[in-house]
């Protein structure tokens, strides 16, 4: 071409979540067998959808409709009924009118950074969630700006970090929480958010809170969404379904946006958030109108916390296969379905390796761990992926400079869970002797 087509350093945004798949169906070709321990899909993991709510989809397909576009901000009916949800905590206030539906929180991630100016940042937690980092660098076209999550201090953010990095860096317009966290499954306690917020009203920012898991949550812990503690600070929470009916497949999530008529200029961002949706005339109108018929069925919270109870009993097994290998920073997931794990400084390095008996195997292995710039994270993941087919994801990958890995907590045989992280326990000590 005669010009370049992409932005400088377009190439260098990889989704190594997605990325690791590509290796470890090849491998699936030459004979291993894989255990899926890397994207956070309940589906993926044999998820069993209760009849009731397959019915419910079935009889919505039935009204003629549900084929049609339907309000650029969503269904109306089903706006109003996630009002009535956040309205009824007896927090921040809102409408219909605050309430945008997208294909999936990746469509509203993309939008809610994409309209915003190029010189304005968010500044992310470090790990984060790949979307949003990937999401925020793009439109910024630089590298994301971070604040630390301390795996020393059971993934809590690093409030004087946060600050300092909103202090001596005016082009710091918000700032990002996740709540319960991806990657690490950490909770924000209420005194936390409330810390947050204040630095926020004290700066004149506002919050992006990604709260998809916001009901997920289990050993004893709680959230509390940032409509409850947000007062008079601008902010959008981001909910979905795909997590928590679970149904990924919709592509279906929302922004709920708090205070937009305290600022004149957040009101305008907002305006272009909703203005950039017109542009696409609306998302998929088939379950945004199943929505209010499932989370109102005398069923929902029963099955709900089936799957949370499941998900509390998978995290405490893969914690106490984990929390004895030396060397490793583990701390017990509260909520999402992730654990993050830390190695400590120093103990990765690029001569260790385990074995691997097939050599097309191995030398596919070999020349994706020694390429130029891979992480020693990276080149653990792919050798415990080649050894004994547990396909996990770098820590590295997302967005920190922390050496570690990242599994999911969607495995429904608990037998099957222990074999797992017992084998990747042992495999760790044999990869870090090598």
């Amino acid at each position: 071409m005669r010009n370049e087509l992409v932005t400088p350093g377009a190439g260098e945004l990889t989704y190594e979540i997605r990325n690791i798949v590509n290796v470890a169906e090849k491998l699936q070709k030459h004979g291993v067998k894989i255990n899926w321990e890397n994207i956070g899909d309940p589906i993926v993991k044999g998820e069993d959808i209760p009849r009731w709510m397959k019915e419910i989809v079935a009889g919505e397909v039935m009204h003629n409709d549900t084929w049609g576009y339907c309000h650029t901000r969503g269904v109306l009916e089903t706006r109003e009924f996630i009002c009535g949800m956040t309205n009824r905590r007896g927090g921040a206030q809102i409408t219909p009118d605050d309430i945008i539906f997208f294909n999936g929180l990746g469509d509203a991630i993309s939008t809610v950074y994409g309209n915003l100016r190029h010189e304005s940042r968010v500044l992310m937690p470090s790990p984060t969630y790949t979307t949003h980092s990937i999401g925020e660098a793009a439109h910024a076209t630089a590298a994301p700006v971070c604040y630390r999550l301390r795996p020393e201090e059971l993934w809590a953010p690093d409030l004087i970090d946060l600050e300092n990095h909103v202090k001596y860096n005016p082009q710091i317009s918000g700032i990002l929480l996740i709540n319960p966290d991806n990657p690490t499954g950490m909770v924000y306690p209420e005194e936390t958010l409330r810390r947050i917020v204040a630095i926020a009203s004290t700066y004149e920012l506002f919050l992006i809170v990604d709260e998809v898991y916001n009901n997920i949550v289990y050993n004893g812990q709680k959230t509390v969404p940032i409509s409850d503690v947000i007062g008079d600070v601008p902010a959008i929470a981001m909910k979905g379904i795909s997590k928590e009916i679970p149904w990924p497949g919709s592509r279906c999530g929302w922004i709920e946006v708090y205070n937009s008529d305290k600022d004149e200029r957040f009101c305008k961002y907002i305006n272009s958030i909703l203005s950039s949706k017109m542009n696409e005339v609306c998302s998929t109108t088939l379950p945004q109108r199943c929505i209010p018929a499932i989370m109102s069925h005398p069923e929902y919270q029963n099955y709900l916390r089936e799957r949370i109870g499941r998900y509390e009993r998978i995290s405490n097994i893969t914690y106490d296969c984990l929390k004895e290998v030396p060397g490793l920073l583990v701390n017990r997931t509260n909520g999402a379905f992730y654990m993050s794990v830390a190695f400590r400084d120093g103990l990765l390095n690029q001569t260790q390796s385990l074995p691997i008996a097939n050599a097309e195997v191995r030398e596919l292995v070999e020349g994706l761990v020694n390429a130029p710039g891979v992480s020693p994270d990276k080149r653990f993941v792919y050798y415990v992926l080649a050894h004994t087919g547990i396909c996990i994801v770098p820590l590295s990958s997302f967005n920190t400079s922390l050496q570690g890995f990242r599994v999911t907590l969607l495995e429904r045989d608990e037998a099957e869970c222990m074999r797992i992280y017992k084998t990747l326990a042992q495999k760790i000590g044999e990869y870090l002797n090598s």
